[in-house]
């Protein structure tokens, strides 16, 4: 239990407090002992606490030391809230104050797209997404951000958000999922709820938060440049809105994995599940290896059971399999 980290206290205070009130006053030396941190930093979380209201110092007497004991933080708490309150309004009047006097000196610009040009506001941006997202987030990926140790990473706040009961529904581009790193995520967010398909290929990648505001991230020739644009209500962003519910109409949907061993049984009426994974990866363009890699089986027996369903269907190309595929409801 955490509650004041999540007004910007770090979780030595937390425990510091939770001290407090469970021992009763402490001396800064007993703290410091009880948290194992120096004395030092336990004079610092006292001086935080303090200036909140939640703990209150009293001064030496004679030979008995300073002690702190912890005061009840309902009103404290309340007052903080009440000040935040006010700052989130008087920040809000600031931005659309500001807002008009740049579109009077910047007439040409359009007031509801924003380019952002920092990684670490885009990184701010995208999970303002997933932290506001009341009903449901969209998006096509065309890959994913790779954190500093290099492995691609699941964006903060999207786990949390379906563990909530907010909807995904993501488009992945096909060749995004040869890499094994992004397979993985996939999968994970998959059997965390989301709804995924995957379509040959993408123009872009983009999240959509609502119909409130959607992320576009910007091509630049450099890798370590970024850009992304903030596209708030407006035809634009119904038009963005638009590209992806097309996506998401062609693209084959991604089940979630299925570890059981693979089979040749025929699928002419009801198709195992490899079946249907492998036919999945053939329609959303993936090469036999890659298949052959996500299904844990030789390219040979991919080709094989590839040519068996042509078989069974009557189709002479992989093309016209998939069509036929897609008529059964096999896909």
């Amino acid at each position: 239990m955490h509650p004041l980290q999540a007004i910007g206290l770090p979780a030595s205070a937390d425990e510091a407090y939770l001290v407090l009130v469970e021992g009763g006053a402490l001396t800064l030396a007993e703290l410091a002992e009880v948290l194992a941190v120096s004395p030092r930093e336990a004079t610092e979380v006292v001086a935080r606490l303090s200036a909140l209201g939640l703990v209150e110092t009293a001064p030496r007497d004679g030979d008995t030391p300073a002690t702190v004991r912890a005061c009840p933080p309902g009103a404290p708490l309340e007052s903080l809230a009440d000040d935040r309150v006010r700052q989130a309004s008087a920040l809000r009047a600031s931005s659309e104050s500001l807002s008009r006097f740049w579109r009077d000196h910047h007439p040409d610009s359009a007031g509801y797209v924003e380019v952002v040009r920092t990684a670490a506001a885009i990184e701010a941006v995208r999970r303002r997404v997933h932290d506001e997202a009341t009903r449901c987030v969209r998006g096509l990926s065309v890959g994913f951000p790779v954190a500093g140790t290099g492995r691609v990473t699941i964006l903060d706040g999207a786990l949390e958000a379906m563990a909530d009961g907010i909807e995904y529904k993501v488009v992945y581009r096909a060749q995004a999922l040869s890499e094994p790193d992004v397979r993985e995520v996939v999968q994970t967010c998959v059997q965390a709820g989301e709804q995924a398909r995957v379509f040959p290929d993408l123009p872009l990648s983009l999240t959509i938060c609502d119909e409130e505001f959607c992320v576009v991230n910007i091509p630049l020739p450099r890798f370590d440049q970024a850009h992304a644009m903030i596209v708030r209500r407006s035809g634009l962003l119904d038009a963005f809105i638009g590209v992806f519910e097309s996506y998401w109409r062609l693209g084959v949907p991604l089940p979630a994995r299925d570890d059981r061993g693979g089979t040749d049984a025929d699928p002419s009426v009801n198709p195992p599940e490899d079946v249907r994974r492998l036919l999945m990866y053939l329609s959303s363009g993936l090469t036999d290896e890659s298949i052959a890699r996500e299904l844990g089986v030789s390219e040979r027996t991919v080709a094989r059971r590839i040519a068996r369903l042509q078989e069974i269907v009557g189709a002479q190309t992989r093309f016209q399999l998939g069509i036929q595929a897609a008529r059964r409801g096999w896909l």
